[in-house]
């Protein structure tokens, strides 16, 4: 396939309507990944970073449930059988990534429609705790998949995250036609049906992340700031049938206020508190998940400007990757980014009473550990999604390692789902493994750089103007 095929398609990308399909030629892609071509305009890089990321949620998700998969191995090799597992906040990314799918003409609205059809039917049947869903789930019954021995309940946080995608489809379709207009609705009840009170455990000033119907509140994760969970707040308050006290947000989240405690690293000043008290912010993460709708250029509250949040910990995280004290082979201004990925070391312990002992080990060619990567617990492990997911926050820096990912290091870091979840230059480490909860934030926050799509969709919900209005946030118009 020659560079005027390739110019080809992505003018027809660009120029297409929302109901126009889009033909990939057959060579250009196989299990090996899409053939990696020099000297794309950016404009054109980031349709392809898109298109491919986006392939996960579309040509990877599970075929049953229509959600996303927890995790893709290209090697077919799952040695925890784990390949119906779906997650519940990857699939809420995941409904986002396919609405950018609609939006950027890769599939038909028609073809989207069928397939959230698809997964409100599965989503309807499957395991709820107080309405909200497990963490994981058997794509191919609904039943929940234990996340560790005493997480086999509801998971309110991620069920927060589906439920952002969740009110994202619902806006996106209450307009259209009869059909769907009935699946807006279908979408709408539900979240509507998560019992985000209950998880004010026994009427207490703050969420809760866990319940089992087996072990109630052991697991006794209570949600307070600042970390990923600010979004469940969020949706919690914007519930019209089972909404949070504003108290447990203010009390709860915000610690009393105590969450608000400034500290400066590299030039760079974050104003509130991370968990761990992180000398350089906590995972990258936490300036994506809850912000893939919730739009934080706009929001601020009592305690912090999210945008000036958010760009902070951004530029701080890159800072340490540049001045790089461990003197990790690749670190620089054209690769850094440190977050929650696979990594060459798993956890050095677990929720006690749980979890996946595999977790524990080193990386090896059948297991791959995890580990929520930051300035504090660097191993050299780069994860795309750190810089990629950022680029509204830093747009000139994410699209050189953007450039570095793509163009240099080329099909080691790129494969058919888009970029791999994380790899090494220092260990020569170069898995090629997907994680749905990665993936998903590149496509969607890419494309809030781009045109805003999901924060407006979101930002527009009248419950969610309502909720934010409860928790006295202040919205630029």
């Amino acid at each position: 396939m020659n560079y005027t095929i390739l110019l080809s398609l992505f003018m027809l990308l660009s120029s297409c309507g929302k109901d126009k399909e889009v033909n990939i030629p057959e060579e250009e892609t196989g299990n090996n990944g899409p053939k990696i071509y020099q000297g794309l305009s950016d404009e054109m890089l980031l349709d392809t970073i898109q298109y491919y990321t986006f392939q996960y949620f579309w040509d990877g998700a599970e075929p049953n449930s229509g959600l996303a998969p927890e995790r893709i191995n290209l090697s077919g090799i799952y040695p925890q059988n784990d390949q119906h597992v779906v997650t519940t906040g990857g699939s809420g990314f995941g409904l986002m990534a396919v609405l950018v799918g609609i939006d950027r003409g890769f599939i038909s609205r028609e073809e989207g429609v069928q397939r959230f059809e698809k997964i409100a039917g599965f989503l309807e049947e499957a395991d709820r705790f107080h309405g909200a869903w497990p963490h994981w789930m058997d794509g191919k019954t609904g039943k929940v998949v234990p996340f560790g021995q005493k997480d086999n309940g509801g998971d309110l946080v991620e069920t927060s995250f589906l439920a952002q995608g969740l009110i994202c489809v619902q806006e996106y379709f209450k307009t259209g036609s009869e059909k769907e207009k009935q699946l807006s609705e279908r979408i709408k009840n539900l979240w509507h049906g998560i019992e985000f009170n209950w998880y004010e455990k026994d009427g207490s000033d703050v969420l809760y992340w866990h319940w089992s119907p087996n072990y109630a509140w052991e697991m006794n994760f209570p949600l307070e700031g600042y970390n990923e969970c600010l979004i469940t707040y969020i949706t919690g308050a914007s519930s019209p049938n089972y909404s949070i006290k504003a108290d447990s947000y203010h009390k709860g989240w915000a610690r009393n206020g105590d969450i608000v405690q400034p500290s400066s690293k590299y030039g760079y000043t974050l104003n509130l508190k991370h968990n761990g008290n992180p000398s350089a912010g906590g995972p990258l993460f936490w300036a994506h998940y809850s912000y893939l709708g919730f739009n934080p250029s706009i929001s601020s509250d009592k305690y912090a400007n999210y945008w000036d949040i958010n760009v902070a910990h951004t530029m701080m995280n890159r800072a340490y990757c540049i001045q790089n004290p461990k003197k990790f082979d690749g670190y620089g201004e054209n690769l850094w980014g440190l977050t929650a990925s696979y990594s060459i070391k798993g956890y050095s312990e677990w929720e006690q009473g749980g979890g996946r002992e595999r977790n524990d080990l080193v990386a090896n060619d059948l297991y791959l550990g995890y580990a929520a990567h930051n300035p504090d617990k660097d191993y050299g492990i780069i994860a795309p999604t750190a810089a990629l997911s950022s680029f509204p926050y830093a747009p000139e820096e994410c699209m050189k390692v953007a450039k570095n990912i793509y163009f240099n290091l080329g099909d080691k870091t790129f494969g058919k789902y888009g970029p791999y979840d994380a790899f090494s230059v220092e260990h020569n480490w170069y898995p090629r493994s997907y994680l749905a909860i990665d993936q998903g934030p590149i496509v969607c926050m890419i494309e809030n750089y781009r045109t805003g799509l999901l924060w407006n969709l979101f930002m527009n919900c009248p419950e969610v103007k309502e909720g934010l209005n409860k928790l006295e946030f202040t919205i630029q118009q």
